[in-house]
């Protein structure tokens, strides 16, 4: 596993930042992707920044503007709403196509860099219930991704990796203490402020805070 490369999708959050650990304990060599994609905030921008510099990786931050087609809460005029439990809607906060994008671009880096993986972050246990966070849709587009490039058409097969898919928040957050990673560093609110405080009450900060909660650890969050 030495030699091997992977594209690590690093949203400065809890989940993208205990991906790149488990990547890198995988023996991979790791070239972290962040989004300025027109999100509420930088804060988790200059976390994902921080902790690939700790983590001793190549990091780039692609500008996205997703805010030129808004239609989510994180990318529009639109007020995050609180968290609410057991709703079977898909909440104003999904971002229209967002992993599809950023996947997409995370394959042409990878195609470049010749990377054997893409890791991404994605859950479908503990999360807001996206479409994009489905096995359904990694299995589709690493498809899809092995049949639109050159490398996959000459037989050089990429994987996309979700080592999160099937963990609850609290069984990620014990993989990553395990990993040594440090959750104080991480930003997962929709709308922290400017100095990286979170709100508390939105679909992502309740799911962390129950994550500690259920792993029996402290929670290192700072809330406004």
């Amino acid at each position: 596993m030495a030699n091997k490369k992977a594209v690590v999708l690093l949203s400065g959050g809890l989940d993208s930042v205990t991906v790149l650990a488990m990547a890198q304990q995988q023996g991979y060599e790791c070239h972290a992707m962040s989004f300025d994609y027109g999100q509420r905030h930088s804060s988790e921008l200059i976390a994902s920044a921080k902790i690939a510099k700790q983590s001793g990786v190549e990091h780039k931050i692609v500008p996205l503007n997703l805010r030129l087609i808004g239609g989510s809460a994180l990318t529009d005029d639109i007020d995050v709403p609180d968290y609410e439990p057991d709703s079977d809607e898909i909440p104003v906060t999904y971002v229209p196509a967002r992993n599809t994008v950023f996947l997409s671009v995370a394959l042409g880096w990878a195609e470049v860099l010749e990377a054997d993986a893409i890791f991404i972050g994605v859950n479908a246990v503990d999360y807001s219930g996206y479409p994009d966070c489905r096995p359904e849709f990694i299995q589709a587009f690493e498809l899809l991704a092995n049949l639109a490039t050159k490398a996959g058409v000459e037989g050089k097969k990429l994987s996309i990796l979700t080592p999160l898919i099937d963990l609850t928040k609290a069984q990620i957050i014990q993989k990553g203490l395990d990993l040594g990673v440090d959750y104080a560093q991480t930003i997962s609110c929709y709308q922290a402020d400017d100095h990286g405080k979170a709100c508390g009450v939105c679909d992502s900060c309740v799911l962390r805070k129950q994550g500690f909660t259920a792993a029996g650890v402290k929670d290192p969050t700072i809330y406004i």
